[in-house]
């Protein structure tokens, strides 16, 4: 546990990727097979199921360190990190004895004997069994605890990184090690071993591939595309559709759907996979889920595929009210080859031959659209919109289909987002990094005389300007609510999002996708914010 401590420290203390790097290479070239197993799994930002109710968590600890909850809750407010705020309550006086004991446990011990069990005890034995471990802990070990048991453990590095340091310590292509992480990779010492072994993890069926993902391409004018990236003929073009990612795999019979958060989605799309009964074996294909309107052939709004996700069985309500299908952009294995490696025109060549024989209702081929220059893509661009799409992708055809990033092989040539001014109302400090500072916003927009709440947003402000925010934030509170601070209605900001609708859980009626902070408008009053009836015409 100790050992795990002092990686995340060091990790924590430089955002020098070298320095990570280096940081990772010399964990895990060291570790015990049990505990460097669960290293990887919170490294790649999985998380355990909270067993502990926070309320009961706070209540314990402040008992633990013979300070009443309301004190423990305004030390947290000021804080900003719940881990951190009871670390340093219980060890405000730690001794030499809890250094010692805490350089005994080990991390996969913590979690399969101590954290792991708590969800079948009750209230009494979980209390005692964390009183116990509290005990133990020195403070910065007892932090990496609390991270632990409360699923809030995060640290400065990518899953990239660490799938590239184990590369490195296996002396293995990055893409290689990618791939045997992919899919239910389970923290075992035998499945750490074999991470790093000349054989690999084995051969799962139901293992998906990485997936190659795309930059996003920002220019200012069409003529400046060409100098950028080339003429058009050098481009697959597609639309970008507005759904899940996602591979169907159809091997030993069997088809499973994985989602690109890595999640099994078959359940909630079982019509996807019944398509897939006739297909032959060693299939995969690399496309996207769309909630679709079968009569005019477009696809239906995000917030109705949303419906279907999260649930283990889904309705024959369900089923007729969001039909899906799966449009297919790209074949990345057939009759058990692996076709990566091969460019990306001779895969969809491979890709419109298999589905001219297998396409059905609920399996589609996605468009490939060709154009003669940047000017009329950009000019098809602007229908994205009323085709219920994103933008264009963009793949040179002479990529080959890569693990992840690379740049200048895939772009994603969006929209541009919607955006409103509306008001600061509502203020809540920020987690990890940003604790301590203001940095989670409420923003309300006008409906009448009544600052109605429209969004939260928490990111696209620099550095420099939550510090100035988080100063004004102090300075204009008018009241609290817990950790929500309501501070006077007079600070403006631009709120950019991908996608509006209706909604009934929102007081203002609407719900927006990805909203983010696009400008401080410091040349704005609230008076000038937007209202809603502006937000509507968008809607419309």
């Amino acid at each position: 546990m100790r050992d795990f401590t002092k990686l995340f420290y060091d990790l924590d203390s430089s955002n020098r990727t070298s320095v990570k790097l280096a940081v990772l290479k010399s964990y895990f070239e060291k570790v015990d097979p049990s505990d460097g197993a669960w290293a990887i799994y919170f490294l790649s930002g999985n998380r355990l199921k909270r067993a502990i109710k926070l309320k009961d968590f706070r209540e314990w600890a402040g008992q633990a360190c013979g300070y009443p909850t309301w004190m423990v809750e305004e030390c947290y407010n000021h804080v900003g990190d719940l881990a951190e705020t009871l670390a340093l309550l219980l060890h405000s006086g730690q001794s030499e004895n809890q250094v010692l004991n805490g350089e005994k446990l080990a991390l996969h011990t913590v979690i399969e004997t101590k954290i792991i069990p708590l969800k079948e005890m009750d209230s009494a034995d979980q209390k005692s069994c964390l009183l116990q471990l509290w005990d133990q802990l020195d403070s910065q070990t007892c932090f990496i605890f609390n991270k632990l048991i409360t699923g809030g453990f995060r640290v400065g590095v990518s899953k990239t990184l660490v799938q590239r340091a184990l590369a490195e310590v296996a002396q293995i292509e990055p893409a290689v090690m990618a791939h045997r992480l992919m899919g239910k990779w389970l923290p075992s010492p035998e499945n750490f071993k074999a991470l790093l072994s000349d054989s690999g993890a084995g051969s799962d069926p139901a293992q998906p591939y990485p997936f190659c993902l795309a930059y996003p391409l920002e220019v200012e004018a069409t003529q400046n595309i060409e100098s950028q990236i080339g003429p058009t003929s050098d481009w697959q073009i597609e639309w970008k559709w507005d759904g899940i990612r996602a591979q169907l795999i159809k091997r030993q019979g069997e088809c499973i759907l994985w989602s690109r958060g890595e999640e099994i989605v078959s359940e909630q799309f079982p019509e996807i996979c019944n398509a897939t009964a006739h297909w032959p074996d060693g299939v995969v294909l690399d496309g996207e889920i769309l909630a679709w309107d079968h009569t005019q052939q477009v696809p239906m709004h995000f917030s109705a595929l949303q419906r279907r996700l999260g649930r283990k069985k889904v309705g024959p309500k369900l089923l007729k009210e969001v039909p899906v299908i799966f449009m297919a952009y790209d074949l990345l294995e057939h009759e058990r080859v692996d076709l990566r490696s091969r460019a990306t025109h001779e895969r969809r060549k491979c890709l419109a031959s298999f589905c001219q024989l297998n396409q059905t209702e609920t399996i589609q081929l996605s468009e490939y659209i060709e154009f003669k220059d940047w000017d009329s893509v950009a000019a098809a661009r602007k229908s994205s919109r009323e085709r219920q799409v994103e933008g264009f992708m963009l793949k040179k055809k002479r990529s080959v289909y890569h693990a992840g990033r690379k740049k200048g092989e895939w772009w994603k040539w969006k929209v541009d987002p919607y955006t409103v001014d509306a008001v600061l109302v509502y203020a809540q400090q920020g987690h990890g990094r940003r604790a301590g500072l203001y940095t989670d916003y409420t923003f309300s927009i006008w409906d009448g005389d009544l600052l109605v709440p429209f969004a939260k947003a928490y990111s696209g402000l620099t550095d420099k300007e939550i510090r100035k925010v988080d100063k004004w934030i102090r300075a204009h509170t008018r009241d609290k609510h817990g950790p929500v601070r309501v501070v006077d209605p007079e600070l403006v900001f631009e709120i950019a999002f991908e996608g509006i609708s209706e909604s009934k859980r929102h007081k203002s009626g609407i719900a927006v996708r990805f909203p983010r902070m696009h400008r401080w408008r410091e040349d704005k009053q609230a008076k000038d914010a937007d209202s809603l009836k502006t937000i509507r015409v968008l809607l419309d």
